[in-house]
């Protein structure tokens, strides 16, 4: 596809260098020489300088003749003209715009091909905010995420202590009530060959494909602890607080901390069941009076990631029983990571998926970005028939996957079928699959593509 990316930002960049790898014919715009510079240097692709929104400059990127258009500048308003121009003067097929303030969604009719023509509206605040919900959901899970509307769920775990040293054919007799997969398994940052004879080591992380019912049951009967997760901190109240917070008070005991007077008061006349506090969330004082050691989840969201790592260690050392970060710098995601904190929020990952779904080909309909970009998981609706398609009328075992690709589940109507080699796929059936080395997703596309020609 030729592609056309608006913004050399974390995400723009990444989302530039991971298509140019694939194959895909892109082209990165930004205002700064220097950024493109540096980028042009680690990909195959192409870089114009200069103002996003200006006809001129998208004619110069190729705009007459581009697939898509993915506008992703610090600027709403910005990505917002980059699109209407692509759409008017050069009839770009598909446009993508990030866009982060509220009020542009609270008008439907607004983004609309009369009006804003944006086919694909990405909004980085709600996209966190949800995916830090499913990890409060699913307690001690490192990262959850929905396929097929939600009904099925990939679940990582870390080796509990009940599961180090059992073979992963024996799991199960710790969750009879369980119905899952294991996809993958991760040691020492690598995935590793897996059988049922394959021993669960201190520290592995275990991927998993469920129901969205057997998911929920199975992370307390993983730990051999159903308690649920109820009182939650969160450092900061912007929009993915505010988000967060709007969406499970009615379930958690929440209290959210803003060092800000203005957003605070805004924040108490905003939300229902929130205890809102103004004062600073590295205050350890702060932190004790408001019974630290009795949190569930402590949640640094703030813009700052200094911020949110010093708050999250000191939350940490004060008794919070787990503490999550977000964290912008790519670099610092490892370091925290490693022990600093319990889970590292990446939101260039998070927007990444999302993205990545509108431009995979062969009908893939959901994407997510794992181990830091290094794997993915994806969602394939098969079509055709045996004879137009390379999936559909075969079995599991029959499909030529590329190596460290499995088929972990399908979801079939309202059925949802943990894979088996001898399950046949049929039409229309949303096929679930983990990549271990994402060198195989081009090939995954290709397997998914209806030809006329093929027998």
């Amino acid at each position: 596809m030729k592609i056309i990316i608006l913004g050399a930002g974390q995400v723009g960049s990444s989302l530039a260098i991971s298509l140019a790898n694939e194959g895909h014919d892109i082209t990165l715009v930004d205002a700064d020489p220097l950024i493109l510079q540096d980028i042009q240097g680690r990909a195959d692709l192409r870089t114009v300088v200069g103002k996003a929104s200006h006809p001129t400059l998208l004619e110069e990127a190729g705009a007459r003749d581009a697939d898509m258009i993915i506008a992703l500048t610090q600027s709403d308003e910005t990505n917002m003209v980059a699109c209407q121009v692509a759409y008017t003067l050069f009839h770009t097929p598909t446009k993508i715009a990030r866009i982060r303030a509220l009020e542009y969604f609270s008008h439907d009719n607004l983004f609309v091909q009369e009006a804003l023509p944006v086919d694909v509206l990405i909004s980085p605040e709600y996209l966190i905010s949800q995916y830090i919900q499913r990890l409060i959901e699913h307690p001690d899970s490192l990262q959850v995420l929905d396929f097929a509307d939600g009904r099925i769920k990939l679940l990582a775990l870390r080796a509990s202590k009940r599961m180090i040293g059992r073979r992963l054919g024996n799991i199960w007799e710790l969750m009879p009530e369980t119905e899952a997969k294991v996809v993958a398994v991760y040691r020492n940052n690598r995935s590793i060959p897996i059988n049922d004879l394959t021993i669960i080591l201190e520290n592995d992380e275990v991927f998993f494909l469920a129901s969205s019912e057997n998911a929920m049951a199975m992370t307390g009967q993983w730990r051999g602890d159903d308690h649920p997760y109820k009182r939650i901190l969160l450092a900061g109240g912007g929009n993915i607080g505010y988000h967060l917070a709007k969406s499970m008070e009615d379930d958690y005991q929440i209290k959210i901390i803003d060092r800000n007077t203005k957003r605070t008061k805004l924040l108490s006349e905003s939300l229902n069941k929130t205890i809102v506090l103004q004062g600073d969330a590295a205050d350890q004082d702060m932190l004790r009076e408001e019974n630290i050691d009795d949190i569930d989840v402590f949640c640094a969201l703030t813009n700052d990631d200094e911020a949110n790592i010093l708050s999250s260690m000191l939350a940490k050392r004060l008794g919070a029983n787990k503490v999550m970060s977000l964290i912008n710098r790519p670099s610092y995601v490892e370091l925290v990571e490693s022990g600093i904190v319990d889970i590292a929020i990446s939101p260039r990952q998070v927007t990444l998926g999302t993205l990545l779904a509108h431009i995979r080909k062969g009908d893939v309909v959901a994407v997510h970005s794992l181990r830091r970009g290094a794997a993915e998981a994806m969602e394939a609706v098969a079509h055709g028939d045996r004879k137009t398609s390379k999936v559909v009328g075969r079995s599991i075992d029959e499909i030529k996957l590329p190596k460290g690709a499995t088929i972990g589940a399908i979801a079939r109507g309202d059925l949802v079928v943990m894979a088996e080699p001898d399950i046949i796929i049929e039409p229309e059936d949303h096929v679930i699959l983990f990549l271990a080395d994402k060198g195989g997703v081009r090939e995954i596309e290709r397997l998914f593509q209806v030809s006329a020609t093929f027998i």
